[in-house]
Formats: structure tokens, C-alpha cells, sequence
């Protein structure tokens, strides 16, 4: 048979450790003395812990006696806080773990931000900017709620830019969303490089981009101020390059209207044309 640990039985060993003794923990309750007595028989029986030392006066607690005060007074206080959803009109804190690319986070993460701020005052984000593999590995183990990364999962409608393979490549690896994109994307059009170098890093590709080490897919308005200044040199293809699809991630299983509602601001807001806006 499960016996059950209750509330009010947390209750009369919090405020036996508080008032010191038994009848002022039942003075406090409302209740008498053979009432708290039951109540704590009852804890030390569903435990399984022997709460108070019956070798000495009063109510001196054991040492295991004083780890489970500490755990009720955490119980009791979570059921307050839950008590107070009622008549609290202010929307109680959460914390939300968000996960982007480093393209995001170097681009429109600070507008989400802002304008998370602003909508959800109440939320504690927790951004965490890593690879899109990583990331969505991450959504199904349940370590995140939301990640916002390439759509890579969509296959790419034919394209013929076959002379690119002329020039060594700088392709963002596997783990990349955008690398896992544009592989699928030139192996359907049979594009094969004779030469590529692959890097899990933005930055390190653009660096090695403007070093002339090889042709790279950059978003072109994000990275527009390094052509402006001759760093780098667009190549127009025909037809261009297709658009990388973003898509914002949770799990369907565990429903949260906080992370539906964070997943169409963030669609909102989504912009790559320019590194760190406010």
C-alpha cells in the first residue's frame, strides 16, 4: 500500500522546528497537541525517517529530521505561491531557454530580446547560441524550449549552378542548419567541388573568405558593409542562390502558450540584413 506524504503533515514538522515544541506547533495550527503527534507519526512512517531524537527533551530534531524541514518549507512555500495565482494580476516569473545560430545571435537576437522585454516582462531569458544540429538534438532531449534555426529538412527545388565547382569552397559543416542546406541543395544538382574547406564557424568562414581562400554563402545584406569596403566581391548566379527557410522549434508534446507566443514574436522579428540591431 502507498502511503502518501500531505501537506498538513509538512505543515506541523515546519512549525514544530519553528515554535520549538509540539503544543505551540499546535497552538499555531489551531489544533491539538495528539493531532500534530499523529501527523508527524504518519511523515516518519511514509518517509521512512526518524524525524525527531525520542532520547531527548522537547523537540530535538535528527539529522535527516532537519534535511526534511528544509524540503517542507520549500513544499509550503511553492503551494503559496500557487495559492497567490489567484489574486495575483502580475503574470508569475518563468525562465525560457531560447537557442540560436551565431547568424542570429549576431543579427536580430538583440531586437527579440527587446521585444521580449517589452511583451513579456515577466520572462528570464536564457539564450544559448550553438550549432543547429546541437540545438535541435537539444529541443528533443528537452534541455530547451525554443530554437530558432535553418529549415533544413525541406528539400531544395532544382537549381543549375554547376560552375561554381571551379572554385575552392568555404561550407559551413554538418552541424550548420545553413551547411546541411546548401549540401542537400548542390548534391541534388550534382555540383561537386574539387576543392572545399568546411568550418562549423561563421566567422571563420567569413575570414577565410575575405582572405581569398574561396567562394562562401553569406546573407548578403548582413555582410554588405565588407563588400562596400572590398572585402568582399559578390558572385550573381543564375538563378541566384536560394533563401535559407528558418523555422522556430518546439516540442508539440509539451504544450506552452509562453513558447508558442515567444516563437511568433521571434517570426516578428526575424531579420539577418544587419549585425546587432536594437
Amino acid at each position: 500500500m502507498t502511503v502518501t506524504i500531505t501537506l498538513k503533515q509538512l505543515e506541523a514538522l515546519y512549525w514544530i522546528a519553528q515554535s520549538g515544541t509540539f503544543e505551540r506547533a499546535a497552538a499555531k495550527m489551531n489544533t491539538t497537541q495528539s493531532a500534530i503527534s499523529k501527523r508527524i507519526q504518519e511523515l516518519e512512517a511514509a518517509s521512512g525517517i526518524v524525524i525527531f531524537d525520542r532520547s531527548l527533551r522537547g523537540a530535538r530534531l535528527t539529522e535527516r529530521g532537519e534535511y526534511l524541514v528544509a524540503i517542507a518549507q520549500e513544499m509550503l512555500e511553492r503551494h503559496d505561491r500557487i495559492i497567490s495565482l489567484k489574486t495575483d494580476q502580475k503574470p508569475p516569473m518563468r525562465k525560457l531557454r531560447l537557442g540560436v545560430t551565431e547568424l542570429t545571435a549576431m543579427t536580430w537576437l538583440p531586437r527579440l530580446v527587446a521585444a521580449l522585454q517589452e511583451t513579456y516582462p515577466s520572462i528570464i531569458l536564457e539564450p544559448e547560441v550553438d550549432m543547429s544540429r546541437d540545438l535541435y538534438g537539444r529541443l528533443l532531449d528537452e534541455t530547451i524550449d525554443l530554437v530558432v534555426i535553418p529549415e533544413a529538412f525541406v528539400a531544395p527545388r532544382p537549381l543549375h549552378l554547376s560552375e561554381l565547382a571551379q572554385y575552392p569552397a568555404l561550407i559551413q559543416g554538418g552541424r550548420s542548419g545553413s551547411g546541411l542546406y546548401f549540401s542537400k541543395w548542390l548534391k541534388s544538382e550534382g555540383v561537386k567541388f574539387g576543392h572545399y574547406i568546411s568550418s562549423d564557424s561563421l566567422v571563420a568562414m567569413i575570414g577565410l573568405t575575405v582572405a581569398g581562400i574561396g567562394v562562401s554563402y553569406v546573407p548578403r545584406q548582413c555582410f554588405q558593409p565588407l563588400v562596400d569596403e572590398g572585402k568582399l566581391v559578390v558572385l550573381e548566379t543564375r538563378p541566384k542562390l536560394p533563401l535559407v527557410p528558418y523555422a522556430a522549434m518546439y516540442r508539440n508534446d509539451r504544450p506552452s502558450t509562453i513558447v508558442q507566443s515567444v516563437a511568433k514574436l521571434a517570426a516578428r522579428v526575424c531579420d539577418f540584413s544587419q549585425q546587432f540591431q536594437s
